[in-house]
């Protein structure tokens, strides 16, 4: 018996998903939870084999998740699930080291299988998703860039940002500058949209 936590904030979904994995023979879903905080402590105490992640949840986000598991249950598989098939956020969930990477909307009996092979030790790439990411230009900005983007992106101010990240606030202005030239932007919101788009935020 396959012993799997399924982490979805949508309580209807969850609700799903939980029903449908329990038709299955040989797997158990033995923790539902609604948040990323919530799942490395459930994952320990249920001792669960496979952890089926939605991508984006409340809380830290589904691959931050499924990187602590990796680290702290290194025993524990991981399974994410996204309706969103932007390939920056494939290519992130591939460095993140997941073990399954699946469209919400596949058919339940692929994700039953899917959690067969990644407990078994495969690893799992939706066909579309694999073409999606291979297809795409990686990332141009360097980890600094990204960094001052996603607190622009959170509504931070300049300075806010350079107290945060102990830089100067014409350094920070720099690096948003050099961002959207780099994507080809007509402004900073606009470069915050391409890089969410893309899946690199």
């Amino acid at each position: 018996m396959i012993k799997v936590l399924v982490a979805e904030d949508v309580h209807m979904v969850r609700g799903a998903l939980i029903a449908l994995l329990g038709l299955e023979p040989d797997i158990e879903v033995v923790a539902g939870v609604a948040s990323g905080d919530e799942i490395l402590p459930a994952a320990r105490r249920h001792q669960v084999e496979v952890a089926v992640i939605d991508i984006d949840l409340p809380g830290k986000d589904g691959l931050t998740a499924a990187t602590e598991i990796h680290e702290n249950l290194p025993d524990c598989r991981t399974l994410i699930l996204t309706s969103l098939g932007r390939p920056g956020t494939v290519r992130r969930a591939l460095t993140s080291r997941v073990n399954g990477f699946m469209l919400k909307d596949s058919p339940s009996d692929k994700l039953a299988d899917a959690i067969r092979d990644v407990a078994a030790g495969g690893r799992v790439l939706d066909s579309q998703l694999a073409l999606t990411a291979w297809d795409t230009a990686d990332c141009p900005l360097t980890n600094r860039e990204l960094e001052v983007l996603r607190l622009a992106a959170s509504g931070r101010k300049a300075e806010e940002i350079a107290a945060e990240l102990f830089l100067s606030p014409g350094t920070v202005r720099n690096h948003l500058t050099s961002v959207v030239s780099k994507l080809n932007a007509r402004n900073r919101v606009d470069a915050i949209r391409i890089a969410v788009e893309a899946g690199w935020l």
